[in-house]
């Protein structure tokens, strides 16, 4: 029997998808998470979960900082992304950080079933829009900071995101149960692994992550959109078989 793990926020969305994995899966036992943090309360420990199904605007996350605390958290179980956001640019980013696949909230029930499907068999599920010569041409110009997150460790993300929120450290030992000397000792080496020396720059390189931002700095200024053009969309899906994420 499957067991699958929903981060989703929104309940009429949860439903869809437990509907999409009912029609995948008839026999799947399903967790849900309306936060990051929660989801990996629920991972830690293992309990087994086959895929976790994530919306990239769960609170607790900034941008794709959710993904990267998901990955160090279950860095074994594949994690199919569920988005409103169709951008190929946006997506280029999530598969960069090795997700197992990525699908349009917009899909409909066939198509998520699908979406699902193919992850667990060990496919990586990308929308076609992110296989188009546009989506190759894609510069990642916060790849570097992706990369640097990924030094820090599960604790230090969380730290980061209450830096984020505008947390002190005494509020922050609050809000995690620990004391406020681990929490000064994990400032500094956030700050060493960002490469930044004050908790406001730390603040501005996670505002890159944002995904207004992500999308602006991948768009050269030759093809930034006129005034009046139509937003990008998927235009159908490609499954391409690879390992499941390490």
């Amino acid at each position: 029997m499957a067991r699958l793990l929903i981060i989703e926020d929104h309940p009429l969305f949860r439903e869809a998808l437990e509907n999409a994995i009912s029609a995948a899966l008839p026999d799947a036992e399903m967790l849900q998470a309306t936060s990051i943090d929660t989801a990996i309360g629920l991972l830690s420990p293992p309990p087994g979960v086959d895929l976790i199904l994530l919306d990239l605007s769960t609170p607790g996350t900034t941008g794709l900082s959710g993904v990267i605390r998901l990955r160090k958290s279950a860095p074994r179980t594949p994690i199919l992304v569920v988005s409103a956001h169709q951008d190929p640019r946006l997506v280029a980013y999530v598969l960069s950080l090795g997700v197992a696949g990525y699908v349009s909230k917009s899909s409909t029930k066939e198509q998520l079933a699908h979406a699902i499907n193919s992850v667990l068999r060990g496919d990586v599920h990308v929308p076609g829009s992110a296989r188009s010569a546009e989506a190759r041409r894609t510069r990642l110009p916060a790849q570097d900071l992706l990369k640097r997150l990924h030094d820090l460790t599960p604790q230090q993300l969380r730290v980061l995101d209450q830096i984020r929120c505008g947390l002190q450290n005494k509020q922050i030992a609050y809000e995690l149960g620990i004391c406020e000397t681990t929490v000064k000792v994990h400032v500094s080496d956030i700050l060493r692994k960002l490469q930044v020396t004050s908790r406001t720059q730390a603040i501005i390189e996670m505002e890159k992550l944002d995904f207004v931002n992500l999308i602006g700095e991948a768009r050269g200024p030759a093809d930034a959109p006129r005034d009046g053009a139509a937003p990008l969309t998927s235009t159908g899906t490609t499954t391409v078989r690879e390992a499941p994420p390490a």
